[in-house]
C-alpha cells in the first residue's frame, strides 16, 4: 500500500496544476492506495477554503474518490458518518470528531450547533462540559 498526501488529492480533483494532476491520476489509477482520516480532513478543508467547493462538490468528490479501485480509506464507515453529516448541514471536520468518538458516552464540546445538527445523526450524544 502507498499512502497518498493531501496535494495529491487536491490535484486530482482540481487539476489546477496539469503535470500534477496528471502525475496525480497515474498515481491514483494505478491503485494500491491508502487515504487517511487525517488527510481527507485537510482535503475537505483546502477543497472548502481554498477552491470554494460547496459542501455538495465536496461530499461528491470525496465520495467518489473513496469508491475508486484500488483506493482504501483508513475508516470507511467514520468516512460514511462525516459526509451524511455535511450532506445535512453539518461541518466535516465535526461530524468526523464525532465518528471517531463512536462508543464513548459523550462528546463534549462548547459548540452549541454541533450538539442541534448531531440530534438524531449521533448516537454519541453531544454535551456542554
Amino acid at each position: 500500500m502507498r499512502a497518498i498526501d493531501t496535494n495529491v488529492i487536491v490535484r486530482f480533483l482540481t487539476a489546477d496544476d496539469a503535470g500534477q494532476a496528471e502525475a496525480a491520476r497515474r498515481v491514483i489509477e494505478a491503485g494500491d492506495i491508502v487515504i487517511a482520516t487525517t488527510v481527507l480532513l485537510e482535503t475537505e478543508w483546502v477543497l472548502r477554503s481554498g477552491y470554494g467547493f460547496s459542501a455538495q462538490e465536496i461530499g461528491t468528490a470525496l465520495e467518489g474518490l473513496a469508491g475508486l479501485p484500488g483506493v482504501t480509506v483508513e475508516d470507511p464507515p467514520a468516512l460514511a458518518f462525516a459526509l451524511t453529516g455535511l450532506a445535512r448541514g453539518m461541518d466535516f471536520a465535526d461530524a468526523l470528531h464525532l465518528a471517531k468518538a463512536d462508543g464513548c458516552s459523550a462528546f463534549l464540546s462548547f459548540d452549541i450547533k454541533l450538539a442541534k445538527a448531531a440530534k438524531g445523526h449521533s448516537s454519541v450524544p453531544v454535551m456542554m462540559p
